[in-house]
């Protein structure tokens, strides 16, 4: 087994995990942080599918998916975690 293959699986493990966790959760944010972690899954999908052997470039279009990939996946974080906690002090304002 290659170390390709090994890295391969092992990033489709890490978003396999994170789905599951997004689908199984209740917890709104356990939900956002599997959803985070399927995306560094599948990021590191493509860092591994973009690779290639050292006399070879490597394509740089799935590096650039990836960095893109990063700095949407911080900013929906962001967003998700601001309704979360919106949602939280609207909940316990109507307890009162």
């Amino acid at each position: 087994m290659s170390s390709g293959m090994i890295f391969g699986l092992t990033g489709l493990a890490i978003f396999t995990i994170g789905l599951f966790g997004a689908l199984v959760m209740v917890e709104p944010l356990r939900r956002v942080l599997a959803l985070k972690l399927c995306s560094v899954g599948g990021g590191f999908m493509l860092v591994v599918a973009a690779w290639r052997a050292p006399p070879e470039v490597a394509d740089p279009v799935p590096h650039a998916l990836v960095i893109t990939g990063i700095v949407v996946m911080i900013s929906a974080t962001a967003v998700a975690l601001a309704l979360i906690r919106r949602l939280h002090t609207l909940e316990h304002d109507s307890d009162d």
